[in-house]
């Protein structure tokens, strides 16, 4: 005779986001069913992979800057969404060294050319925006959140060229670059705002010319990190800080991760790689990321940077962030053998996609890019507008949440520094999912559906099983009660 099992009802609490409306909205999971179920999510918390670092946005100056061109209420009701309890509860955030596109101008903190020595050395610009903007975030998080700085460029002055726009760092300013990390680290600690992870360079495969860059080859970011840049902050810098490699595109990361972790030295120099999302608009490149993560499964792989480029945004119109309307930058300027890599999507879609994408296939956090821009997508001195999840009207004190606010909330909220990831089996390929174990041990599953229709599904975790059903284009987070 074969046992039966008796399975037991799971607890579970719902928040959705949908093209119908509903925005994180908790989900009465009593309620009759309208779609039948036709899918199960197997879970099993007993089998872990990668430690979870966290999920945020981007303190650039052309943010800081309108926060505080808004009424105090707004700037803290924005602040508050981002980093309270009760909003997104970002834990893992980016800022730049030095001037980006996303500044009013261009600037660094060595203006004296020639300073080899950096005694004009000076964080004024940033204590004017951005640092009095982190600070005050600082104190609306209750756990705080880590931050990671990206260099786009060195002073002119240090390079080949002399020009903000492409260029190579001079050797013979190896060291100078090296002592600019470890003052700005420094600088940053004496305002109160410690900086957990570096990257060296962001791009170092150059923006076609189009506002800061500096290239590296593979070979010269080992030798400056590994010879240079490591020994100075052991040196300099009292607190241990993460160096993080690479930091572009996700299609070139096979390479740079043989090379930067190829050798013994290098790779002891690296604490993980930094990817951004744009060498596609659908395509997560899972092969390269497991190959980075199995040749040094010990480090870490961040995704520092997406947002939807190359695009205005949309003033209070919910439904084109649900529409499959969205262009990216090669959409016009793509190669034609990627032409095929930058499809329309629907903005929404794509989030949700590649950040289930990332986390199961190793990556530890991720980044959004700009966390506010007005209704220009700027300011932005290059004027490469792009698109932020709020969005603002500096000039009437107005704030439009977009449903990408939303979106990254499904994770950024539920899924806490400290988390697991777990194995997840799915039966239904139209539905896309990832689940996490939680340092309390609460388990958290995010599920999205791009179908138009409804669709009813089953959780199964050993004996306890519970069903669950998510609306048409939506996506789902599913808490399950201790």
């Amino acid at each position: 005779m074969i046992a039966c099992i008796n399975m037991t009802i799971l607890k579970v609490a719902v928040h959705e986001t949908s093209a119908g409306g509903h925005r994180l909205s908790k989900i009465d999971t009593n309620i009759e069913k309208k779609a039948t179920t036709s899918c199960k999510i197997k879970l099993d918390p007993e089998n872990e992979y990668q430690t979870i670092i966290g999920f945020g946005g981007s303190f650039t100056e052309s943010t800081a800057f309108l926060l505080n061109q808004l009424s105090k209420e707004n700037k803290r009701k924005i602040l508050h969404q981002y980093f309270s309890d009760d909003g997104a509860r970002y834990s893992l955030t980016r800022t730049h060294i030095n001037s980006c596109d996303f500044s009013l101008g261009n600037y660094s903190y060595a203006p004296v050319s020639g300073d080899k020595n950096l005694e004009h050395f000076t964080i004024e610009r940033d204590q004017k925006w951005i640092i009095p903007v982190i600070k005050e975030a600082l104190t609306i998080s209750s756990k705080g959140f880590k931050i990671i700085a990206s260099p786009w460029t060195a002073p002119p002055w240090m390079k080949n060229n002399k020009q903000w726009i492409g260029g190579k760092l001079l050797p013979k300013y190896y060291d100078t670059w090296a002592r600019y990390f470890a003052k700005y680290l420094n600088a940053y600690s004496l305002e109160g705002v410690s900086i957990w992870g570096i990257t060296i360079e962001n791009e170092p495969l150059g923006n076609d010319n189009n506002w800061e860059s500096m290239h590296f080859t593979p070979e010269e970011m080992s030798d400056f990190a590994s010879k240079h840049l490591a020994p100075m902050l052991e040196k300099e810098v009292a607190d241990k800080v993460q160096i993080l490699g690479f930091d572009q595109n996700r299609d070139e990361l096979k390479e740079w991760a043989d090379r930067l972790y190829g050798d013994s030295s290098r790779n002891s120099t690296f604490d993980g790689l930094a990817v951004h999302w744009y060498a596609s608009t659908y395509k997560i490149f899972s092969k390269e990321l497991q190959y980075a993560h199995q040749l040094a499964p010990e480090k870490v792989i961040i995704q520092t940077e997406a947002c939807v480029d190359a695009q205005v945004p949309r003033w209070k119109d919910d439904d084109w962030y649900w529409s499959k309307s969205a262009t990216d930058w090669g959409w016009h300027w793509a190669p034609a053998e990627k032409k095929d890599l930058h499809t329309t999507y629907v903005p929404v879609f794509r989030y949700a996609r590649d950040i289930i994408g990332c986390l199961n296939n190793w990556v530890s956090g991720w980044i959004d890019w700009n966390m506010v821009l007005n209704r220009q997508g700027g300011p932005n001195w290059a004027k490469n507008w792009c698109t932020a999840p709020v969005i603002v009207d500096e000039k009437e004190d107005e704030v439009y949440f977009t449903p990408l606010y939303y979106t990254i909330s499904h994770f950024s909220k539920f899924i806490r520094p400290g988390a697991k990831r777990i194995s997840l089996q799915i039966s239904d390929n139209t539905l896309i999912a990832t689940a996490v174990k939680n340092p309390d041990g609460r388990l958290v599953i995010v599920v999205l559906n791009q179908e138009s229709s409804a669709k009813s599904f089953q959780i199964e975790i050993a004996n306890q099983h519970t069903e669950v059903e998510i609306s048409g284009k939506a996506i789902q987070t599913i808490e399950i009660q201790n």
